[in-house]
């Protein structure tokens, strides 16, 4: 189990409950609650019991605070474990699941933070994105940090603060990054850019590598080599993520998932299972058992 200095919180979740009464939480219901969208930012609190998510992974940083139980999880090989107020921090495109290690249950907030986000921030410094090799850090500082992002679940993100807060944030993931960042001033900064951008204004259609090769003026290889060093992903990978959270946000809303693989471009909604559960560790009907049953209060 992993160990660090300091006082651990046996149980820090008293402390991010204060002032979210209008949420409505039952401590034995399995159940994910999702916080009001700000771009490139995903939050939610999840809680369960036994094994949650099956083996999958998604294409943003995965930034998050054990509120509550043991978590444990598999990560680059090997069985992982957090205790109440560890930092945990995943990379994008790393193998992982998640489930709870006793049966006392979990609680934990998670943030999850789009690549490109970050990369705002690092590219003045033109270096790459941190790779933090201890997915379960002892950092009480990093710790505030995140909970100041994911403290009232109800209520959206300022500009203001999400500039300060990303801003802060490297720094604390640079830190824990075992090995120095690689300079990547040879990466074609506008080229990816243009790429990225493209991709999300056609997020509902194929993209072929004639497109990206046309409005990059990059052979489809060099994009390839380029957009993953920026944004730790494929331009195939990072559009099949869009259409995947869009299907979230349309089955949070209680769409038939039959409509929503159709609405999102996938080919049936067997298809769109398949991908989602590689993505997210569960399946779409799951999902929406979870997210949709808890209430908010007015």
């Amino acid at each position: 189990m992993q160990s660090g200095n300091g006082t651990l919180h046996d149980d820090v979740a008293g402390q991010i409950f204060e002032g979210l009464e209008r949420l409505c939480v039952t401590p034995d219901a399995n159940h994910i609650l999702s916080a009001p969208a700000y771009p490139g930012i995903e939050r939610i609190q999840a809680q369960f019991r036994g094994d949650a998510f099956d083996l999958h992974r998604h294409d943003t940083y995965a930034l998050g605070v054990t509120m509550r139980g043991v978590q444990t999880f598999r990560y680059r090989g090997e069985q992982r474990y957090s205790l109440p107020g560890r930092v945990i921090i995943l990379h994008p495109d790393e193998l992982h699941d998640g489930g709870a290690a006793t049966d006392d249950g979990l609680v934990y907030r998670m943030l999850y933070l789009e690549p490109s986000v970050l990369f705002q921030c690092l590219q003045v410094a033109r270096v790459g994105l941190p790779f933090v090799g201890d997915p379960v850090v002892k950092d009480d500082r990093l710790a505030g940090l995140l909970l100041a992002a994911l403290g009232e679940l109800d209520r959206e993100l300022d500009d203001l603060f999400v500039d300060d807060f990303v801003s802060r944030l490297a720094d604390g993931l640079v830190q824990h990054a075992r090995l120095p960042q690689r300079p990547l001033g040879s990466i074609a900064w506008g080229q990816v850019k243009a790429a990225r951008d493209y991709l999300e204004a056609h997020v509902m259609r194929g993209v072929n590598s004639q497109e990206l090769e046309r409005i990059t003026g990059l052979d489809r290889f060099a994009l390839s080599r380029h957009f993953r060093a920026a944004f730790a992903t494929s331009p195939h990978r990072f559009l099949l993520m869009r259409r995947l959270q869009q299907a979230k946000a349309l089955i949070a809303k209680g769409e038939p998932i039959a409509q929503i693989a159709a609405a999102t471009g996938f080919a049936d909604q067997s298809h769109l299972t398949r991908h989602f559960k590689k993505a997210f560790g569960i399946a779409p009907g799951a999902w929406s058992s979870m997210v949709r049953g808890v209430g908010v209060r007015g």
